[in-house]
């Protein structure tokens, strides 16, 4: 059966960072393991972190991400020297697999190759940890592509690659590769596992639509009959000169939900983030977006994000039943946080996540990241969220009736 560890820090050293979390979450004198997952802020050398832990844990598989902050079980972090890891044992029951040159054009083919070959090397996966870049990506695209060869049934949990909430570029790490626009996928395959998976934002969509007029798959390049930048940054009130960096924390744009998935949801809008731009003023969207979509902008609604957070809790503790959490893999958005006008006190939201799971006041192994999206369930389907809070507990044993 599967065994997870995690561990945390903000030691400044990447070598002795890793090697600290290592040490943290395994023991001294036994580091070794089958997989290694690292999500590190900008601040850290990726290819020191993936030597050390090449060092220390020379059996493992190695696959992690840039950040733009950490939660782990020790709390939460948003330097520019975080680093958090999630460690597992049980080769038998894991696959790992990835590629590289996964844009938005080519998201479904890329994910239909990520999947064809995790399938190859494990055909008992029964839930997918997937993460992505950030940037430049069709994200529902790869979803598609994941159920094509897996079925819808799989569970996709997981994050999209972040930097520091510019939109500049992101990193993704595979053994001892670094890479700007790749994919990986772990396959958990443990019969005995199940994952519930969650998200909520707390967003309120204001104003009068924009209405996407031309657009071609995940590049929306006009709205309203205007070039696409230059008409969402007239609506943000910032100069057509705003780089991403500048319209990430407070341009979230909100598509309308069905009543049915509204109520699910606790909200009557998903969101979604721009994080490219062309010269040309076409924006890069996280999906797909059809030419008639119709986009609202939000305002960030203080109090719901903290009663949703509490809402959407009480649902994942239905669901767990009151099952062994083995583990939580996390991801969030620095714009529900202190990067949006130093409001939000991290440190109390993500305590209201962490209690609930704890078991004798001990958090479970926690791997959390602020990232650009976010992979979560929603209507029983498969979904890609932006600028939300998305807990995944896999859980040991069956699921309550």
């Amino acid at each position: 059966m599967l065994e997870f560890y995690s561990a945390s820090t903000r030691m400044v050293s990447s070598r002795r960072a890793i090697a600290e979390c290592l040490e943290s979450a395994l023991g001294e004198g036994d580091t070794d393991c089958d997989l290694v997952i690292i999500h590190a802020s900008l601040g850290h050398d990726y290819a020191v972190l993936l030597d050390e832990t090449k060092r220390l844990a020379p059996s493992a598989r190695i696959v992690g991400s840039s950040c733009c902050g950490i939660v782990g079980r020790e709390g939460v972090s948003e330097s520019m020297k975080d680093l958090a890891i999630m460690v597992v044992r049980g080769a038998s029951e894991l696959a790992v697999a990835s590629v590289d040159g996964i844009y938005g054009q080519n998201s479904y083919d890329k994910a239909v190759e990520l999947a064809t070959r995790l399938k190859a090397i494990n055909q008992g996966v029964n839930m997918v940890y997937f993460l992505a870049s950030g940037i430049d990506i069709a994200d529902d695209q790869c979803i598609a592509g994941i159920e094509s060869v897996f079925g819808p049934d799989v569970t996709i949990f997981g994050a999209t690659s972040a930097d520091n909430m510019k939109g500049v570029v992101s990193y993704q790490l595979v053994d001892d590769q670094i890479h700007e626009h790749a994919a990986y996928a772990v396959g958990f395959a443990d019969p005995t596992l199940s994952v519930v998976t969650q998200a909520t934002h707390g967003f309120v969509a204001v104003g009068s639509p924009l209405v996407v007029t031309r657009s071609k798959g995940n590049r929306i390049i006009e709205l309203d009959g205007r070039p696409a930048w230059s008409e969402y940054t007239r609506r943000l009130a910032l100069p057509e000169t705003a780089v991403c960096g500048d319209t990430i924390p407070i341009g979230a744009l909100a598509e309308q939900l069905s009543p049915e998935l509204a109520a699910e949801y606790g909200n009557d809008h998903i969101l979604r983030v721009v994080t490219k731009r062309d010269p040309d003023g076409t924006m890069h969207y996280a999906t797909t977006c059809p030419e008639g979509t119709r986009l609202w902008l939000t305002v960030r609604d203080e109090a719901r994000i903290f009663s949703d957070m509490d809402r959407m809790m009480g649902r994942m503790l239905e669901h767990i039943g009151g099952r062994e959490v083995l583990a939580v893999f996390h991801a969030d958005c620095l714009a529900r946080g202190r990067v949006l006008f130093n409001r939000v006190m991290k440190e109390e939201l993500v305590g209201r996540m962490q209690f609930p799971l704890a078991h004798e006041a001990q958090v479970p192994p926690w791997l959390g990241m602020y990232g650009f999206g976010e992979f979560a369930r929603l209507g029983g389907l498969n979904q890609y969220h932006n600028y939300t809070t998305a807990i995944s507990a896999l859980c040991r044993g069956p699921a309550p009736t």
